[in-house]
Parts: C-alpha cells; sequence; structure tokens
C-alpha cells in the first residue's frame, strides 16, 4: 500500500458524513508505518473504544470506512477466525465489525459485517511481522502471495456489500 496523509485518509471515507471524517482519530504515527507491509490501514480509536477504521485502495481510488465491534469480548479460551487473514485467536482476538453501508442505504441504517482481527493487522499477521497471541499461525500449503492475493479478494468481497 502506499503511504498515506493525514487528508488522503479522511477524504476517503464512504460510510460517514464529512463531518464525522473531520473528527475522526487519525493515527499520529502514519511516518512510521511498515506501508511496503500493509494491504490496507486499520486501527482502533482510542477515545471509543468501540470504534475502528480501516482505509484501503479500490479499483485505483482510497476507501475508509468506519467499523464498529461489541466492547464484550469472548472467554480466553475461545477461538475464532478472523474472515480476511485466516489467522486464529484466543478470546477477544477476532470480532464482528460492521459497517454501515454507503449511501442511501447506510443512512437508512442497513450495515454490514465480516469477522476480523480486533487490532486490524491481518496485513502482518500474513506476512509474519507480528505473531497472534496464540503463538500460531495455521501451516498452509499456498504461498505467501496466493494468501495475500486471498486475503485481498475477503477483504475486497466485504467493500463491495458496502455499496450492494
Amino acid at each position: 500500500m502506499r503511504s498515506l496523509t493525514e487528508q488522503d485518509i479522511r477524504n476517503s471515507f464512504v460510510n460517514c458524513s464529512k463531518g464525522e471524517a473531520k473528527r475522526l482519530a487519525v493515527p499520529r504515527d502514519l511516518a512510521e508505518r511498515p506501508w511496503d507491509h500493509l494491504d490496507f490501514l486499520g486501527w482502533r480509536d482510542p477515545g471509543a473504544p468501540d470504534r475502528s477504521y480501516l482505509v484501503t485502495e479500490r479499483e485505483g481510488e482510497l476507501v475508509g470506512v468506519t467499523l464498529r465491534f461489541p466492547a464484550v469480548q469472548r472467554g480466553f479460551l475461545h477461538r475464532s477466525m478472523c474472515s480476511v487473514c485466516l489467522t486464529t485467536h484466543t478470546g477477544g482476538g477476532v470480532s464482528l465489525m460492521t459497517a454501515r453501508k454507503a449511501g442511501t442505504a447506510g443512512r437508512e441504517g442497513n450495515s454490514v459485517g465480516l469477522y476480523m482481527c480486533t487490532d486490524l493487522a491481518c496485513s502482518l499477521y500474513l506476512r509474519g511481522r507480528k505473531a497472534p497471541e496464540s503463538g500460531v499461525r495455521i501451516e498452509e500449503s499456498l504461498t505467501l502471495d496466493d494468501q495475500i492475493d486471498r486475503a485481498r479478494g475477503n477483504l475486497s468481497a466485504f467493500l463491495d456489500k458496502l455499496y450492494a
């Protein structure tokens, strides 16, 4: 992914108002992000524990999405799998992220959801740059490039639902 500026990020959101995009908390460490290893930029809102944000490229354009997830986390022994990168986590490592749909459907209250890594570090788990708390990723016969393509496809399918 190419590096982004705060203005790039704020201008990319498709499922919130311009005023909401102007007020949301953008990460302050954009210059230190490992852009070459990211398929999307994802972060949690430090001021709102049930909110996260995701920005990615879709058909040559930046698309930003506001996400919500439940504050209640599962027990430590419970395992869940991320629908994007297929990393398994214990406890609250995976959450159902919901997003208002774009346009009229979103204004009418319609939303879509996806189970994702709660810390939104899917790209780093895939590339082995971050290990899940359980310390294990399922071994696959797919190459890393194929796994990255699959994760991008999974995320793209979710984004498609925002516009449907």
